[in-house]
């Protein structure tokens, strides 16, 4: 069986997001155990696992995503590697709709080359910083918002993007304050520089420490700055380490995302599902 690993939201190796992606030949999926064995394995912050669906449908592929320790609601970035890979390999063209756990999403691949995600826009609520957030991520909430059941995170807005880049947060208590993680944000500050606003994001609580661009938190960031700048159109840095682009595109309670993708390795994975 294929596998591979694409690097998201970036058009150079060794950057953006890393991603597996395997997709699978039968109409079924393993059972969770061996998928998650595999996500383990490969010790990315989430591994895509695909297989296609029968014609005629709502959607063309079933996908599905796991972190190291747990299957997740929502992922971006392992979508955008799912869809680079059926393009690259012309297993499929055009625009490809997935059935995931959050509903249909869909991916299509420009002449260009970058991937537009149609995602649901994240239920913006917001709410009373919970006790401990401060010390938590070490810097002071302006606001905070939850992002529904989907995600799962708090939107966590601080004074400006130096604040964002200089956090070293305690990830124990990050994980007791939120379901999936929290996001942290600012306005970018110098927007010539590419970009409106800056993000990190920490998901300890499902096995992922810090995520070097995360595309379902942008379908919470969309909306947040589009409200505050008054623009539909928006492209937000994710500040990790690797760091990553991701081009946002509010549309009501539709969030496009797009980026780009390179695939790094491509190999053959010698133990059965």
């Amino acid at each position: 069986m294929r596998i591979r690993i694409v690097d998201t939201f970036t058009d150079r190796p060794f950057t953006g997001n890393p991603a597996g992606v395997l997709l699978l030949e039968s109409g079924a999926f393993p059972d969770d155990a061996r998928l998650q064995r595999v996500a383990m394995e490969l010790n990315l912050s989430e591994t895509a696992f695909a297989h296609p669906l029968p014609p005629g449908g709502e959607a063309d592929w079933a996908l599905r995503w796991f972190t190291p320790t747990t299957e997740v609601d929502m992922c971006g970035h392992a979508t955008l590697a799912t869809a680079h890979i059926l393009h690259t390999t012309r297993t499929a063209s055009g625009t490809v709709r997935f059935a995931a756990r959050c509903g249909i999403l869909g991916a299509t691949v420009h002449e260009d080359g970058t991937i537009t995600l149609d995602f649901p826009t994240a239920p913006l609520t917001p709410e009373t910083a919970p006790a401990g957030l401060a010390a938590a991520l070490g810097a002071e909430p302006l606001s905070v918002h939850d992002t529904g059941p989907h995600i799962g995170d708090l939107v966590v807005e601080l004074a400006d993007e130096t604040t964002v880049r200089g956090l070293t947060p305690d990830l124990a208590a990050v994980a007791r304050l939120s379901r999936r993680g929290i996001v942290a944000t600012a306005a970018a500050q110098d927007p010539a520089r590419g970009y409106d606003f800056v993000s990190r994001g920490f998901f300890p609580g499902v096995g992922i420490d810090e995520d070097p661009v995360t595309g379902s938190a942008h379908t919470a960031l969309a909306p947040f700055w589009s409200a505050r700048f008054d623009r539909a159109e928006l492209t937000g840095l994710q500040a990790s380490a690797r760091s990553g682009l991701v081009r946002t595109s509010l549309r009501g309670d539709r969030t496009l995302l797009t980026g780009n993708a390179v695939t790094v390795i491509d190999g053959e994975l010698l133990a059965a599902l």
